[in-house]
């Protein structure tokens, strides 16, 4: 069966318009997969993807680092606590036993000279019982000092009247024995002696009583301190077992987000491609189809068929281009060949290679060059490329004012800083907005303002732009502001043995604009 010319075209047209609608469509669906309301975990742990999860490691890190200085603290409590009751209960025992056997020997040589009836030893004993009695007010005072509460002070303040009660019989008894008197001496020690010494004895025991409570409470004490260590061990491991369990689960999970955000991009990218590569061939494919079948009939047509399908291909060719150039730098770690490029070349390179651009866009491109700028080390197509995707980015986003402004300067040398050529790309168009300068320069990365005004792209202009900055040892940052424009800077090294010169003539430019 034989079809006409105009029924093959037409036919073509309905399948060139159906191949665009389901390009939409698949372009539409992968922008709401893309951005869907996420829970607010996934947006962190997406955001903590991005830095490959050294972040959760970080905290995780230190949540054990805090746990593990919290139990050596306890454990340090706990043996500081231990060493400090078993010091004090072996001191309170040794000098209570001290208290009551110098107490004991204080009376005992009292009654050793009682009953003697040898001068000499008469007057040694009272020695003795002297030498006990100034060791036992020691001990008394002692213990007056470390009392600690009332009922201790009290005790204390009561021992030491008894005690010397005490000794005031004593020293009674001992001058009636040392006079020869050894019946009046026994009379007064039975009289006042005995029952004072007796009182002397029972507040010896009520310390040691009181020694014992004190001791009791302090061993509670560390009994339930001891536990509350255990309890809180416990609990630190439990909490160390969740904090790791919760680390490993945020790992894989913001590799799971990471993998998902990718393979939304990559579904973006292979949308935008596939509608970038379609629209092109279909017009080329339709051009090619009117050409055959005769439908071009004078050479003005024909002339105008052929500058489409130079438009369309040239387009391809821009296009597939740079995806490959975006592959082959790839490996970030590859460096490409650094010479000395003037700048005066740099700027005629890309003024050449963006003079269609700009004049079929209908834009005006501006250009400022200082004068005396030293030579920049670079690659000379990897800045071109780079400065070209700039100002396709501004003709794409530009606006209703169509101005585009190209600055080329240079930064003297400071203290923390070397020297370094900037060039500049600025346009007056829709800008960036704060929260998206954090990702326009991630591959496959497109604003979802960019999706909703229908400007097509796929996302890898600025990302091989930045890619071929820091190849060649510089960088790129942007400054942008919403309906106002951007402005995308080149940062280069200055080539070495160039110094900037500062002169009278700084400030002034060179200007030139291309329409």
């Amino acid at each position: 069966m034989n079809f006409s010319p105009m029924t093959r075209v037409t036919s073509f047209a309905c399948r060139f318009s159906w191949q665009i609608d389901l390009t939409k469509k698949i372009k539409f669906e992968t922008k709401r997969r893309s951005h869907y309301p996420m829970p607010l975990v996934d947006r962190w742990l997406s955001a903590a993807s991005r830095h490959n999860a050294v972040l959760l490691l970080f905290v995780v890190c230190c949540g054990v680092t805090v746990i593990g200085a919290l139990v050596i603290r306890d454990m340090q409590q706990a043996n500081t606590e231990a060493q400090r009751m078993y010091k004090s209960s072996v001191n309170g025992l040794q000098e209570i036993g001290e208290l009551q056997y110098d107490a004991q020997e204080t009376r005992r040589t009292t009654l050793y000279a009682l009953t003697t009836t040898n001068s000499n030893l008469q007057v040694e004993y009272a020695d003795q019982t002297r030498e006990a009695d100034r060791r036992v007010r020691n001990g008394i005072a002692e213990y007056g000092r470390q009392a600690k509460g009332t009922e201790e002070l009290a005790l204390a303040d009561r021992l030491n009247r008894d005690w010397t009660a005490y000794l005031s019989v004593r020293d009674e008894v001992l001058a009636s024995i040392l006079e020869g008197s050894t019946n009046e001496a026994v009379n007064l020690d039975l009289a006042g002696g005995v029952s004072a010494f007796e009182r002397v004895r029972q507040d010896l025991n009520e310390v040691k009583r009181l020694y014992g409570e004190d001791a009791s409470r302090e061993q509670a004490s560390l009994a339930e301190s001891s536990r509350r260590s255990s309890s809180r061990m416990v609990g630190i491991l439990s909490f160390t077992f969740l904090l790791s369990t919760a680390a490993v689960w945020a790992i894989q999970r913001s590799q799971l987000m990471g993998r998902m955000q990718l393979a939304n991009l990559q579904m973006e990218f292979v949308a935008s491609v596939s509608h970038e590569l379609r629209t092109p061939l279909s017009v080329i494919r339709s051009a090619a189809d009117n050409i055959a079948d005769g439908l071009v009939k004078n050479m003005d047509a024909l002339l105008r068929y052929g500058a489409i399908l130079q438009h369309q291909s040239r387009s391809m060719g821009e296009l597939v281009d740079q995806i490959l150039l975006f592959a082959s730098t790839e490996d970030r770690n590859k460096r490409v060949s650094l010479q000395p490029l003037p700048i005066e070349q740099i700027v005629e390179m890309v003024l050449s290679d963006t003079e269609s651009l700009v004049r079929d866009s209908g834009f005006t491109l501006d250009l400022e060059v200082e004068p005396g700028l030293p030579h920049a080390l670079g690659d000379l197509t990897g800045i071109t490329q780079c400065l070209r995707n700039l100002v396709g980015n501004a003709v794409k986003y530009g606006g209703p004012d169509r101005r585009i402004l190209l600055r080329a300067g240079a930064s003297a040398p400071r203290e923390n800083s070397p020297g370094e050529i900037r060039i500049s790309v600025t346009d007056r168009g829709i800008g960036i907005d704060p929260s998206e300068i954090a990702h326009i320069f991630d591959p496959f990365y497109r604003s979802p303002r960019v999706h909703a005004s229908q400007i097509h792209g796929t996302g890898l202009g600025l990302a091989l732009a930045k890619r071929l900055a820091e190849s060649m040892g510089g960088s790129l940052t942007v400054l942008s502001q919403l309906s106002s424009g951007s402005t995308f800077t080149l940062h280069l090294q200055i080539s070495k043995g160039d110094n900037i010169q500062i002169t009278a003539n700084e400030g002034r430019q060179s200007r030139m604009s291309l329409t």
